[in-house]
């Protein structure tokens, strides 16, 4: 029979090496992503341990770079990008009442990618010369001089993008023709929303990066000069060609995250999304906009005055959509009967610092004033508002809110609580700072600085450990909560309304058999 490769529910290793069911799918991207955010965390730790005071103490110049740069990367492409990969695969099926993702064998193809693809960025370290060290962004001349590390890391961007790509696919397949009768496109659930259009994003935006990196190996190995100016090459040509994709690839990170506030601020609000039309919009447009505001990453490379005030515009341009987002949340909040629990503890911490970074990306979009801003601690410490206070804490409030769905048991809320609490606190502590650091003139990606800068990098270097640690908390929360505890009801929350609440919990293996109908 064709389709007995969904009727069984295999179980052992093969399980999960062969697997075509999204959940299995889902569950492999959030302890791989997780794994990989761990790791990503305790190179972040290297880097701040080195700044705890200025002089060289623990780890030579060249290797502090190669932190720098492996930690991005680890942390964009292995821990955030898979981490949403994995909320997509388990719950968009779900939500719009599909039994699976449309291509499930192409689904567990694009996950194993992953884990080869981590496996080289991580080994890189390892080979002679040691890992890349020219920043995530891999400028050159920087790239091209490098040892043998930069090619096992263009050959893991590679694999992360294929990844994306076939997820992307998958994903705009599963949402356009897999969707329950009745669920028209302006009634489907934001999260599904954001990612449909994060995915068109991806099948834009990842192919220029493999464009890029490609023609980076060739000006290493085959004699050609597209970067290097030794040659007669032009390094600012990557920048525009990197950043036509990077710019993109922050509501890469971010859109989804924005898709999961939107389920979960009205749930504890008991209150129906304000302005759901508009947010459909907004996001398009935010994902429209991305793609025009490349080179405000690049005020400083000499770009007549015309381009400059052009990227400047259309980057404020940018704060419209999202301020009609955090207006909605807001008036979501507005006179609802709200309860505290530990995602919407996350979910309101989210909309709060992501604010914070989008007010300092306002600062930054000013042409005069990015003079002194680029290459700062400033830029590092809006960086971080934006994707960690923006991405890792939704991904965090998702975990809670679903994570009763999909194991049966509800987590211990006193620690889910002591967690958000640990995180926020410190998270603050290790970037608010940097703010400070990046208007007195430190610059970023250096491992030493003046003796002027000791006391926030200090305050810095606390509120990192305590953060990377009380990561620790969520890891015994989750295992704990998967091998039992007290039993989650189908609703889960009061407040919550969508397909998925309407299984029961833990979601069966196969969810709709038969399409349910959308009234």
């Amino acid at each position: 029979m064709a389709t007995s490769h969904h009727a069984e529910h295999p179980a052992g290793l093969s399980r999960w090496l062969f697997t075509t069911n999204h959940k299995d799918i889902g569950t492999l991207y959030l302890w791989f992503a997780f794994a990989m955010f761990l790791v990503g965390g305790a190179m972040s730790l290297v880097i701040r341990s080195e700044l705890w005071q200025p002089g060289l103490q623990i780890v030579d110049p060249h290797f502090f770079n190669q932190m720098t740069t492996v930690h991005a990367l680890v942390m964009v492409f292995g821990a955030v990008m898979p981490a949403f990969t994995g909320l997509a695969n388990w719950l968009i099926p779900m939500m719009i009442g599909a039994p699976d993702m449309a291509l499930p064998r192409l689904n567990n193809w694009s996950f194993w990618l992953l884990p080869m693809a981590a496996a080289l960025l991580v080994t890189s370290l390892f080979v002679p010369g040691g890992g890349p060290d020219a920043g995530w962004t891999l400028y050159p001349p920087l790239s091209v001089q490098t040892g043998m590390g930069m090619d096992f890391t263009i050959l893991s961007v590679h694999l992360l993008g294929m990844s994306s790509i076939l997820g992307s696919i998958n994903v705009i397949v599963t949402i356009l023709n897999m969707r329950a009768p009745g669920m028209t496109l302006m009634k489907m659930p934001m999260f599904v929303w954001t990612w449909l259009v994060t995915a068109f994003l991806l099948l834009a935006a990842i192919p220029v990066l493999a464009g890029a990196v490609t023609l980076l190996l060739t000006d290493r190995h085959f004699g050609t000069h597209f970067f290097d100016a030794a040659g007669g090459g032009d390094p600012v040509l990557w920048q525009h060609v990197f950043w036509f994709f990077g710019h993109p690839e922050v509501y890469i990170l971010v859109l989804p995250a924005f898709g999961v506030i939107s389920q979960i601020i009205p749930t504890f609000a008991r209150k129906p999304l304000f302005g759901y039309t508009s947010m459909v919009y907004a996001t398009a447009t935010i994902a429209f906009l991305s793609f025009i505001v490349w080179a405000h990453h690049m005020y400083t490379v000499g770009m007549p005055a015309a381009g400059e005030l052009f990227f400047m515009y259309a980057t404020m341009l940018i704060a419209v959509p999202t301020g009609v987002k955090v207006f909605n949340w807001v008036a979501t909040m507005w006179r609802g009967s709200m309860t505290f629990e530990t995602p919407m503890l996350y979910a309101i911490g989210t909309v709060f610092t992501f604010t914070m970074g989008g007010l300092t990306g306002l600062m930054l979009s000013i042409t005069p004033a990015d003079f002194q801003y680029h290459d700062s601690y400033f830029v590092v410490a809006h960086f971080h508002y934006t994707i960690f206070g923006g991405s890792v804490l939704a991904l965090m409030a998702a975990t809670y809110y679903w994570l009763p769905k999909w194991t049966g048991h509800m987590y211990n809320e006193t620690l889910g609580k002591w967690h958000f609490w640990l995180t926020i606190l410190s998270f603050n502590l290790t970037f608010f700072p940097q703010h400070f650091l990046g208007l007195a003139g430190m610059p970023r990606r250096i491992p030493d600085y003046a003796l002027q800068f000791t006391d926030f990098n200090q305050w810095s270097t606390i509120g990192a450990f305590v953060l990377g640690f009380s990561q620790l908390l969520l890891l015994y929360l989750v295992v704990k909560t998967v091998k039992g505890g007290e039993r989650a009801t189908d609703r889960v929350w009061e407040g919550a309304h969508g397909l998925e609440w309407t299984l029961p919990s833990p979601a069966p293996y196969h969810s709709f058999a038969t399409p349910p109908k959308v009234a």
